[in-house]
């Protein structure tokens, strides 16, 4: 064909790469068919050699941590006070979530956090006296995952705190997180003001007790199955968890009632749990950890089983590598700010949530849940493509979680980092943003894509591994 008849001739254009090329055009009337394409993750090539050489040990080992993952059977079966029952767990020990991180590197609102738990606790008065202490090296400050226990944002656990107590009845492991506060200032964004303590001792005097002796009557309660539901009713269970909390909501009120003997105690909570939509992310979150704890272990695997925030650090531990953690730079995220707030008093990504993605929901299901991506100013179909994307990266799909527009498909589950380095995609995660300084309490909400960084440490820290 000569030059002059292809120019005569409308033009269809194939975009590949930046996705600004695509509208550009299209806002000039082109049709545009746009190919979704990353290069490789910049990384060593001797790495990439070892992966692929061992690729058959990889396969094998991946096949089984699947299997644990699917298998997976996450309950509810208690409620108790965390020094009781969270391994280490002790008086001058205050868990947050991310990695390990000292005081010095604490972003505001994990120091603000902190310092809530610290006067919670009764240890200190005031911010100044808190933060004296934070320095002095009289407390120590570790991982909730290095403890079996995960949190929201800031995620600070102390001793006297309510947790609820999961375990995955088809493997005996266990798992913890506190009692989820609602929005607006509250300890897990970084506030410390009087009403923030005093909503936590209200949960600590009367919830907790609540609820504790409703779950003993009941027995259990399986999560993995309102988990199912909920996804084929709108959540995701990381940022929207409204039809989870209902259905919760229904499994736990009749006992209750029949449990609680004051009726003002009673209205009470059951207003709280109805009041407050994201209820079950501190119950969708265990429920993820207690299922990917189960595969941890398990030689020459790549699969991600901790991928996790902490205002200053992204990091992630593998199936394969013990208990090592491979760590980058947090990013802020794309998000809706709450009016009066712009995306620079926001901080860096935070909180033990994205364990929700790592096992295959929140953003990895954000197609069952696609108003989450109006944060941004997406559409469904930005909500489908994030999670057709994720199916690129993950090992396998979930026989339980499932989409509905899929066409029920499983949802994309077991991070692989080998495919992550290998196809230069990371995971997508959904989340809440807190303002940068202490006290404040969360701006607003949104999306990111993970850094790389943590996945290429990773995929080292494999390969060094299957060297051996």
């Amino acid at each position: 064909m000569s030059f002059k008849k292809l120019f005569g001739k409308k033009m269809e254009v194939v975009n590949i790469g930046l996705n600004r090329f695509k509208e550009d055009l299209e806002q000039q009337g082109e049709k545009v068919t746009n190919v979704e394409w990353t290069p490789p993750a910049n990384i060593d090539k001797n790495v990439l050699q070892i992966l692929q050489e061992n690729k058959a040990e990889i396969q094998a080992a991946n096949e089984k941590v699947l299997e644990i993952i699917l298998n997976g059977k996450p309950f509810l079966v208690g409620l108790d006070i965390a020094r009781n029952v969270i391994p280490g767990m002790k008086e001058d020990l205050f868990l947050h979530s991310g990695p390990p991180l000292t005081w010095d590197r604490m972003c505001g609102p994990m120091k603000g956090a902190m310092i809530g738990a610290m006067i919670y606790e009764g240890k200190a008065k005031d911010f100044a006296e808190a933060d004296k202490l934070g320095t002095s090296g009289k407390f120590e400050f570790s991982p909730c995952h290095e403890h079996d226990t995960v949190g929201p944002m800031a995620g600070v656990v102390s001793a006297s705190m309510p947790v609820f107590v999961l375990k995955n009845e088809e493997y005996g492991n266990f798992a913890y997180c506190t009692l989820n506060e609602g929005l607006g200032k509250v300890l897990r964004y970084g506030a410390y003001d009087p009403e923030t303590i005093e909503k936590l001792k209200w949960m600590e005097k009367e919830l907790y007790p609540t609820l504790k002796n409703a779950v003993e009557f009941i027995g259990k309660i399986d999560l993995k199955n309102i988990i199912a539901q909920a996804l084929h009713m709108g959540d995701e269970v990381h940022n929207r968890n409204r039809a989870a909390t209902s259905l919760f909501y229904r499994a736990i009120a009749p006992a209750i009632v029949q449990t609680c003997k004051k009726p003002e105690i009673t209205a009470k909570v059951l207003d709280f749990i109805n009041g407050n939509d994201h209820f079950f992310l501190n119950l969708s979150m265990p429920a993820a950890k207690v299922t990917l704890d189960a595969a941890r272990n398990i030689d020459n695997s790549s699969i991600v089983v901790a991928m996790t925030r902490n205002g200053t650090d992204f990091g992630l531990q593998l199936a394969g590598t013990k208990d090592s953690w491979f760590v980058g730079e947090a990013l802020v995220p794309d998000a809706l700010y709450f009016p009066g707030f712009t995306k620079d008093d926001a901080n860096p990504d935070i909180g033990d949530s994205s364990i929700t993605e790592t096992v295959g929901l929140g953003g990895f299901a954000i197609a069952a849940s696609p108003a989450i991506v109006q944060f941004v100013g997406g559409s469904a179909s930005d909500a489908i493509n994030y999670t057709l994307a994720m199916y690129e990266i993950a090992f396998g799909e979930n026989n339980m979680y499932q989409i509905p527009y899929l066409n029920f498909r499983g949802t994309p589950t077991g991070i692989d980092v080998t495919k992550v380095v290998e196809k230069g995609l990371t995971p997508f995660i959904d989340t809440g943003v807190a303002h940068k300084d202490p006290g404040i309490g969360q701006v607003g909400a949104g999306v990111l894509s993970a850094p790389m960084e943590p996945f290429i440490k990773a995929a080292i820290g494999l390969s060094e591994q299957l060297k051996k």
